[in-house]
């Protein structure tokens, strides 16, 4: 029997998914009364989570229409205590990482350095032999998981690592250097059709050819572009770094590990040099809404227009189409712009309304493969259009352009 969970559990994790999500959001149903307080209502989608054991601990964070924030924490960020996370606490952010990334290369596109049209034939090292599909990729593909590059190198190595990792919680990402990432494209061969095709070796890809366009660190670059302008303090590639970290919320197995019970507590992922942009990041409810919230706030300055950029529609599709790192669905009616990270102990997810100027983060410590909580509060949101906490009416922000 466990050598076919064991099968089953690498097929699923380690085939070349072809979605962007491994989530139905059709399955979503139409929200009951929603009329309560917004706290009432957002406790009785979100309480059961912690109650019901799926999670130790989340955090729920809104944008309301009129720009103004909620905060709502549930459960424990380390298993045994009674410390609720909160807007400021630390949690492993996974692939939001590929959020940042993205919307620092489309600063970097828009200052001129680097054009989405860019092939990897002109950006990478000559020591390093591609195939003519290889070459052949642009950035823009590289951004909205169009390239055809799949999940992650599936190899044996690949394979033992994944196997290990069902048992451990251990980072099966952990032998993809540089040398393996780039040197793969030699053998790469592009699907007939290029739909979008969740990478996060490409994301990887994205961000060396940032770096070494610029000549200058993802750290650095993050620092200078996106976290100093908007005030992100607590976000960075180097979680030791940040305030509070002493206080970040631990890690625990939920849907996986398969082999490890849920609630038991896993290890800390740490990402290669070449891996670092796409899933290595720790953030903070507060500052992932504040990102949320440059995002519906178009202005004309550089960032203002990067981060206009990332969220345009660029494969549209009835779901899952593709902006820059960015995930576009129609769910009951509403557009929902998202993005998901899984890693380690660890689910997020963010996602903004340009039409009813909303936003909605959710943190969990546990790894668990429904996210269907984040979309729910959207909709909450949108179904109680332009009303605040009380129910009463607010101002809209502006549709994004």
């Amino acid at each position: 029997m466990w050598r076919a969970l064991i099968a089953a559990a690498a097929a699923a994790m380690l085939s070349a998914c072809g979605t962007l999500s491994t989530w139905d959001t059709s399955d979503i149903p139409p929200l009951s009364d929603t009329s309560g307080s917004l706290e009432a209502v957002v406790d009785d989608l979100a309480a059961p989570l912690v109650t019901q054991g799926r999670t130790p601990g989340l955090i729920v964070g809104l944008r309301l229409p009129d720009g103004s924030t909620r905060f709502f924490g549930y459960g424990t960020t380390v298993q045994g205590t009674e410390q609720p996370p909160g807007p400021d606490t630390l949690f492993a952010i996974g692939s939001l990482s590929k959020g940042f990334l993205g919307a620092i290369t489309a600063s970097v596109v828009e200052e001129g350095q680097l054009s989405w049209t860019d092939q990897l034939g002109s950006l990478l090292p000559s020591q390093y032999s591609l195939s003519p599909d290889g070459a052949a990729i642009t950035v823009e593909q590289l951004a909205t998981h169009t390239s055809g590059l799949p999940r992650q190198q599936a190899s044996v190595r690949t394979l033992g690592y994944f196997v290990g990792y069902l048992f451990t919680g251990e980072n099966f990402y952990r032998h993809l250097d540089q040398d393996a990432v780039l040197g793969a494209l030699a053998d790469f061969t592009a699907p007939a059709t290029r739909e979008p095709r969740y990478s996060n070796i490409g994301y990887g890809i994205l961000g060396y050819v940032v770096e070494r366009r610029t000549g200058q660190s993802l750290d650095h670059l993050f620092d200078q572009r996106i976290g100093g302008p908007l005030g992100l303090d607590h976000t960075g590639y180097t979680p030791e770094a940040l305030p509070g970290y002493d206080r970040r919320a631990r890690g625990y197995a939920g849907d996986q590990p398969k082999f490890i019970a849920r609630g038991q507590p896993t290890p800390d992922w740490r990402m290669t040099d070449i891996l670092r942009g796409s899933a290595s990041m720790y953030s903070s409810a507060r500052d992932l809404l504040t990102f949320a919230d440059a995002c519906l706030r178009p202005t004309t300055t550089p960032l203002g227009m990067a981060l206009a950029d990332t969220l345009r529609i660029r494969s549209p599709r009835p779901r899952q189409g593709a902006a820059v790192a960015w995930i576009v669905d129609e769910v009951n009616g509403v557009q929902i712009i998202y993005q998901v990270g899984l890693i380690a102990g660890y689910t997020s997810y963010l996602a903004v309304d340009p039409v009813h100027g909303t936003a909605v983060v959710v943190l969990q410590n546990a790894f668990n493969w429904d996210y269907s909580l984040g979309h729910k509060l959207m909709l909450l949101l949108a179904r109680r259009g332009g009303k605040g906490e009380g129910g009463e009416p607010t101002i809209p922000a502006p549709p994004h352009p």
